[in-house]
């Protein structure tokens, strides 16, 4: 009984070691982007590979202070490749923006006329700019929500659709990644 007992307690304290490590950042993005480390993954990651990847941003949080984690999905998909070895000259990454994320790509000065509180999100997008991500903001919806050309951050490509953008995009590799 007690030898159950302690394989018992054994058992729960390395369920709790393995599921309790930190999420670390970098190297590519080193504000942002955290992700957990995975050890010995039976699926193999391919070290050789390129990895080209779409992500389709059209969400962002309702409270205008917090930071789109959709975007941040860019920096989690380049700082975890990287950490598992995958070369950075291997890794491209696009973010296509629309929906409601369009208000994302505002400038402070813009994003605070709107809203009242600057861009939470700017610090991030320059981020993935530095790190050679594109972000493609949808021209039908910066239209509809009344958004210049000037009021964007730049850096920041206009597209006539998303929906342009996520096809040609494919059309050169990318793999569409939706959440």
């Amino acid at each position: 009984m007690k030898s159950i007992r302690n394989s018992l307690i054994l058992s729960i304290i390395l369920v709790n070691l393995s599921f309790g490590q930190e999420k670390a950042t970098g190297p590519v993005i080193k504000e942002f982007g955290a992700v957990y480390s995975v050890e010995i993954p039976d699926f193999k990651v391919d070290l050789e590979g390129e990895y080209k990847a779409v992500f389709d941003v059209a969400n962002s949080p309702k409270e205008h202070s917090k930071i789109n984690p959709y975007l941040e999905t860019g920096a989690r998909f380049l700082n975890m490749h990287a950490q598992a070895g995958v070369p950075e000259k291997q890794l491209k990454a696009a973010l296509v923006i629309h929906g409601s994320a369009t208000k994302d790509i505002l400038t402070d000065l813009a994003y605070e006329e709107r809203y009242g509180t600057k861009n939470p999100n700017l610090a991030l997008i320059k981020a993935l700019l530095a790190a050679d991500v594109q972000l493609i903001l949808c021209g039908q919806s910066a239209n509809s929500r009344e958004i210049k050309k000037i009021e964007m951050i730049k850096g920041v490509q206009l597209s006539l659709s998303a929906m342009t953008a996520l096809v040609l995009l494919q059309n050169e590799n990318y793999r569409l990644i939706k959440f």
